[in-house]
């Protein structure tokens, strides 16, 4: 996965931008998120406010942002004008919104979430003096397909409900105060939250139905399988993307089946190196070699799974002279 730079170490403080003019506000919230059409409501009375703080995890950022009734826009004029592209999720912790995108209309009360994407029009229409909490990650740090994504985006999340606790949760204690960690532990937890929020995305998308396309690409899946069998970067991730599908889509896909695609994988691995080494024609041909070319690179390791399946050793097998 492409990798992103950190802004702030994380546990650093978070960079605060207040303002108190519309044209400056626009501004801040380009700076920190995307281009945004802004219009205040002009009904209310009082002076213009706005305040955003962000903090970054790895490629996480974490933002509280909070001002007055707007309207913010992101047109297709501004999301045609930019290369970046992100998926970010709003949860409000106060006020009203109404977040629209992909033809659909969220109505959002505190404690709501709700999904979007910055590479296509969105509206959020925030009433009464609001907070909201925004977290972005880079729209490549999420598995899900442009279809799952596209299903799920301006769909209102209870955090009461399902996994909408448990996402909530999570969020919430970042935006509290975002844990000081190593590099490395830093993007293990942003992929691992941002993993959630697929997770949740997923939910939202009706299973793959039944029927010919169902059997068609379960069909070339196994096939795949079969055939790439000696790849020892053989897995969920890499037969995914190879039918241009996620994970999730992937592990749905077996779902029925009773064995996961990694089981699948493995025990097609073990019954082919079984196959070769009670093959005569391949008595002359070292155990190693057959367990590299079955996907395992560690013999040992190949030794222990052997042993483990059949109840013997690989050199065991092998018919005696």
């Amino acid at each position: 996965m492409r990798r992103w730079p950190v802004v702030l170490s994380p546990g650093a403080a978070p960079v605060a931008s207040r303002t108190r003019r519309c044209d400056e506000w626009r501004e801040a919230l380009r700076h920190d998120f995307v281009a945004l059409d802004v219009a205040p409501d002009r009904r209310r009375g009082g002076a213009f406010t706005g305040a955003v703080h962000s903090a970054t995890l790895a490629h996480l950022q974490v933002s509280r942002v909070s001002s007055v009734a707007q309207t913010c826009r992101r047109t297709r004029q501004l999301a045609g004008r930019e290369d970046r592209r992100f998926l970010q999720v709003g949860m409000l912790s106060r006020g009203t919104a109404v977040l629209e995108q992909d033809g659909r209309r969220a109505l959002l009360h505190p404690g709501h979430l709700a999904l979007y994407e910055t590479e296509r029009p969105f509206t959020w229409t925030l009433g009464g003096s609001w907070e909201l909490l925004v977290f972005t990650w880079p729209r490549d740090a999420i598995d899900l397909t442009a279809a799952e994504s596209a299903s799920a985006t301006a769909r209102r999340f209870d955090a009461g409900a399902g996994l909408g606790p448990v996402v909530a949760g999570v969020l919430h204690g970042l935006a509290c105060g975002l844990p000081s960690l190593s590099a490395p532990g830093a993007v293990r937890v942003a992929d691992e939250v941002g993993g959630l929020v697929g997770t949740l995305a997923g939910e939202l998308v009706p299973p793959t139905p039944g029927g010919r396309a169902h059997a068609d690409l379960r069909e070339r899946v196994e096939r795949y399988l079969d055939e790439h069998l000696a790849d020892p970067e053989l897995g969920p991730a890499s037969v995914a993307a190879a039918h241009f599908v996620s994970t999730r889509q992937l592990h749905r896909l077996f779902a029925g089946s009773g064995e996961s695609v990694t089981r699948r994988i493995r025990r097609a691995r073990l019954d082919r190196a079984r196959r070769e080494l009670a093959d005569p024609r391949l008595a002359d041909t070292p155990v190693g070699e057959i367990a590299r070319r079955n996907g395992f690179t560690e013999p040992a390791g190949f030794s222990r799974a052997f042993r483990a399946a059949f109840g013997v050793a690989p050199s065991a097998y092998r018919p005696r002279p």
